[in-house]
């Protein structure tokens, strides 16, 4: 039976010292657009390039797609429960299995380590470029031990800076965008490289292996289901927020695609590194080139700290949340007293993406096929397609069950198709790169010790909690 939310859904964060509401709707807007906006367009189109060709540009238009729809179902349930802990809360709800809502929370925690450590190493690269003197693990650690910092001094500071920097890193596409212009302008442009895939094998295979990495671009809203409990009216403000966001950041990055594969010979964005930067090296602008060299890598950098910043701030919220579902230890539901932050889970969230990075670094020195930042970017693919997959299931499982007039609801056929895109791209990357679910293997390891650590300091507190009621019985 349909019922409107009650007044004390809205100030559900604000009582017993829990989270508080103060994302505004538009707060939400650019936080979603900021965080899928930084992820992948200034770290890995130079990967996407090489896997595709100058029709790269397919990809990220494909990859924007299938997120969108999967987008769709996050809507219509984070209206339907407006509380931090996101996709796991949604399969609690619906399957009720404490297991599988402990590996869906392990595997997000894991994805959202991987994508930190991802754009951490993509970060160090751009800061090369402005000074290389420091070693890149050490730029890697630094960046993320300032993030932590800034997301323990609040959500409400870490919302309002991730305004500014998504309005910084959109300057750094529209230079991009504008540079095209100004080159199709003076006549240079060679649009037959849009159509151009030239991999060698199955052009559908290559389009496909160019959608596995720029799905990761693509990644970042289920971050913002996360808020949702510190979100102001979350029923209005979601589905709009959310989707709007998302829309707004494909359409950008097919443009910026499209841009740098005119401006730029495509084996020279899968060259480098820092492929947008390749853009503006092209001297196309009537600026000196050396400038607007350094301007623009520091807008990349921006927009980087940007989305590691918004995944920072869902991985202490996920363990909040779960541990108040007596899921994972009930340390992580610890808040602080006057920053009202999930200090615990941050800090624990620092230390494994430092542990990740450092890692990382000493496998593929090691002799590791790809650079960090594909190998962590695919980690991170992996990871949310299984649990993009799981929500749109989970999605059309609670139809029915907990429905309200101001719930959001998806397009059932558009779900359907939503989710054989997810699982199309989620056997393809394990089929051509397995060696990424040994990635993943190690990732869920840290799971196994969450896990025990419930099973030990979950049932003492149960029996203290136990023993003192008892003893209260007793006197009365």
């Amino acid at each position: 039976m349909a019922h409107s939310p009650s007044t004390s859904d809205d100030a559900l964060a604000d009582e017993g010292g829990g989270l508080k509401r103060s994302i505004t709707q538009r707060q939400l807007f650019f936080y979603t657009l900021g965080d899928v906006l930084g992820s992948g367009i200034y770290v890995l189109i130079g990967l996407v390039a090489a896997a595709v060709g100058g029709a790269f540009w397919l990809a990220f238009g494909a990859g924007v797609a299938v997120a969108a729809i999967t987008g769709s179902a996050y809507a219509e349930l984070v209206t339907k429960y407006p509380q931090a802990a996101g996709s796991s809360l949604y399969v609690q709800k619906a399957f009720g299995n404490k297991a599988l809502t402990f590996l869906i929370t392990v595997s997000f925690l894991a994805a959202s380590f991987a994508a930190t450590g991802s754009l951490a190493a993509g970060f160090s690269s751009y800061f090369g470029e402005l000074w290389g003197a420091p070693p890149a693990l050490l730029v890697s650690l630094v960046f993320v031990a300032v993030l932590v910092l800034v997301n323990y001094i609040g959500i409400t500071e870490s919302v309002v800076m991730n305004m500014v920097m998504t309005f910084v890193e959109l300057s750094g596409l529209v230079i991009v965008i504008i540079i095209a212009i100004v080159f199709i302008a003076q006549g240079d442009a060679d649009f037959a490289t849009l159509t151009d895939i030239s991999v060698s094998g199955n052009p559908g295979l290559a389009v496909l292996a160019g959608v596995a990495l720029s799905f990761f671009a693509m990644t970042g809203f289920e971050n913002t289901a996360n808020v949702a409990e510190e979100t102001i009216d979350p029923y209005k403000a979601f589905p709009r927020s959310l989707v709007g966001g998302m829309v707004v950041a494909g359409v950008v990055y097919v443009l910026v695609s499209m841009a740098a594969a005119l401006t730029v010979p495509t084996d020279q964005l899968a060259e480098s590194d820092v492929a947008l930067l390749e853009v503006v090296r092209q001297g196309i602008l009537p600026f000196s080139t050396d400038l607007m060299v350094n301007i623009f890598t520091v807008i990349a950098l921006v927009a980087i700290t940007n989305t590691a910043l918004v995944t920072l701030v869902t991985q202490p919220r996920i363990l909040y949340g779960m541990a108040r579902e007596d899921v994972v230890p009930a340390v992580f539901a610890k808040v602080h007293p006057t920053r009202r932050s999930p200090w615990v889970g941050l800090l624990f969230g620092g230390l494994v993406v430092g542990a990740l990075l450092v890692a990382g670094t000493l496998v593929l020195e090691a002799g590791g096929k790809l650079d960090l930042v594909e190998r962590l970017a695919l980690v991170t693919v992996v990871f949310l397609l299984a649990i993009y997959a799981l929500v749109i299931v989970t999605c059309l499982k609670l139809r029915g069950q907990d429905d309200h007039d101001r719930a959001f609801r998806a397009n059932t056929p558009l779900l359907i198709l939503g989710l054989i895109g997810n699982l199309a791209i989620l056997y393809y990357v394990i089929y051509d790169d397995p060696k990424s679910l040994l990635w993943c293997a190690a990732l869920l390891a840290i799971g196994g010790v969450l896990y025990l650590a419930e099973k030990v300091f979950g049932r003492k507190e149960s029996t203290a909690s136990t023993a003192t009621t008892t003893d209260r019985s007793g006197d009365i």
